[in-house]
């Protein structure tokens, strides 16, 4: 293997992957990063047998080749180098890597030995906006569990229904779901909530559309130069519609900002409590306040002006609650609930947000 590529390509491919690669595995070959080149490109990936991480870069191919080196080591090596073109060459498992005043030689182990991730040859593709599918994704990751006591809440749920295609996660705690796109076939997928993350990161300043493809045991997100594979998750989804009350007692609509302000003051006297606050909705004040108990450093109520139909109290986790208004969109929050023991449906004003989130209360 022999070619040429820019530092700025091989650092940014790198970056892509390397946090993939697992140094606590009992698989060393999990800690390396594989060097392929593949139709003139270089082809860089990292996994760790159940998420798989490939970037793509242009080279200048003398001749072709694989192996695998220590992803640490490679990442922070080709950070540091100038802005220049990088030479790579494989001389009996060993990368020598030159660029201007540098030269290095790294032991590699060979591409044989490197896992791959199965091919997906049959399944389901469509193709959505990359901001669409980032800002759906940020708003219902958040609710996904870290649990690995229920594997199928640790994951984010890609469903149809009624001809629309959904995604959702929960911990039990709370629920977010948001539409995502008509559905023109039967979708029911479950990809690890750390997949997710991991393609957030990955296409946080991509432009333009990816595409996802799926068979019964992976899932595939293709953005430009880069693709992530994951193994899905097993196990049937709980029925979560029944969750959603369609009818409420007490609704407010009030302005994000205020909420957020008042949860965030009381949740300063919930530490020694959980997190636990309690939303007091007045129709007679057209308020809403939020009260708080630190039994050793005292207490503490905020209110809000706001629009009340139906009196009711009921007492939220404000850590949940504050990550709730933080991903809705619009400057006005709606809460709707039915009494201290139901859950709060918390969505917002803005046209087309299509994005609900529920909290489930603690008993007070």
């Amino acid at each position: 293997m022999k070619l040429q590529v820019t530092q700025e390509n091989l650092n940014k491919a790198l970056n892509s992957v390397a946090r993939i690669a697992s140094s606590r595995s009992t698989l060393p070959i999990l800690s390396n990063v594989l060097f392929k080149t593949v139709n003139n490109r270089l082809s860089v990936a990292a996994t760790n047998l159940d998420i798989a991480v490939t970037h793509y870069i242009g080279a200048k191919v003398s001749s072709e080749g694989a192996i695998t080196v220590p992803a640490r080591l490679i990442q922070d090596f080709i950070s540091n180098l100038p802005a220049d073109v990088i030479d790579l060459e494989l001389e009996d498992k060993k990368l020598h890597i030159n660029s201007k005043m540098y030269n290095s030689i790294i032991n590699g182990v060979s591409a044989d030995e490197f896992p791959v991730m199965p091919a997906i040859d049959k399944g389901d593709k469509w193709k959505i906006d990359v901001e669409i599918l980032r800002h759906s994704l940020q708003q219902v990751v958040v609710a996904a569990s870290n649990d690995d006591a229920r594997p199928v809440l640790t994951g984010v749920y890609f469903n149809s229904f009624e001809g629309k295609l959904y995604v959702v996660a929960t911990d039990s705690y709370r629920l977010a779901e948001k539409l995502l796109m008509p559905a023109k076939n039967d979708t029911n997928i479950l990809v690890p909530a750390t997949a997710i993350q991991d393609l957030l990161r990955i296409i946080g300043d991509y432009s333009g559309q990816v595409t996802i493809s799926y068979d019964d045991q992976q899932v595939r997100f293709e953005a430009g130069d880069i693709e992530l594979v994951a193994r899905l998750i097993e196990g049937k989804y709980p029925d979560y519609r029944q969750l959603i009350p369609k009818k409420f007692a007490t609704s407010i609509t009030v302005e994000k900002s205020e909420l957020t302000n008042i949860t965030k003051v009381s949740a300063l006297f919930a530490r020694e409590s959980a997190g636990s606050i309690t939303m007091n909705v007045s129709e007679e004040k057209q308020d809403v306040s939020i009260h708080s108990v630190a039994s050793q450093l005292g207490e503490n109520t905020a209110s809000a002006a706001a629009k009340v139909t139906g009196s009711g109290v009921v007492t939220v986790n404000s850590r949940y609650l504050l990550e709730a208004l933080h991903v809705l969109d619009g400057d006005q929050v709606k809460c709707s609930f039915n009494g201290k023991l139901e859950p709060i449906v918390i969505n917002t004003t803005a046209n087309n947000s299509n994005y609900l989130h529920i909290i489930m209360p603690l008993k007070s």
